[in-house]
């Protein structure tokens, strides 16, 4: 017998790597799912067994969970003139008036314009009078400049995502 038809019928652990390492993947992942506490258990003990609630008013409930960015964008549009600084940030406070007390987590500002740059530049001073005209809900929000094409200089399309709470 020569040394290769020898080696041929012998066992190869490199064989094996690829099913060691899926079931290592396998326990990992059993053990993640076991780390997770029990769903119906804590939904349970989430309710005291209080009495039936007096007539005072509700306690605001308490988040515990991280916030989240809502999907659904609100969609508003201002009317000023390019360097018309007041007059942008009493459009802003209009159109965002309605949504009082609410955080924006980021917002994407359409500057209209035939010329890109001239659009961009006016969505980009829109986004810098957005906590100017409602320093609550911007502060620490992300904006991003876009151009959109039309015949109209100063106008602007905001869409605004908006924290879950």
């Amino acid at each position: 017998m020569s040394a290769g038809t020898a080696r041929s019928g012998m066992f190869n652990p490199l064989h094996l790597a690829g099913w060691l390492f899926a079931d290592m993947l396998l326990v990992l992942a059993l053990v993640a799912m076991g780390d997770q506490g029990d769903p119906v258990k804590a939904a349970s003990s989430a309710k005291p067994h209080a009495p039936i609630a007096s007539a005072s008013p509700k306690p605001r409930p308490s988040h515990t969970g991280p916030r989240a960015v809502l999907r659904k964008p609100v969609k508003v549009s201002i009317d000023a003139a390019p360097g018309d600084r007041d007059r942008i940030v009493r459009r802003l406070r209009g159109v965002t008036a309605p949504y009082a007390g609410r955080q924006a987590a980021f917002v994407l500002t359409f500057g209209r314009h035939t010329d890109p740059g001239a659009g961009g530049e006016y969505a980009h001073e829109v986004n810098a009078l957005l906590a100017k005209a409602r320093p609550d809900m911007f502060k620490g929000a992300t904006t991003r400049d876009f151009w959109k094409g039309g015949a109209s200089a100063g106008h602007a399309d905001i869409e605004i995502y908006f924290y879950s709470y």
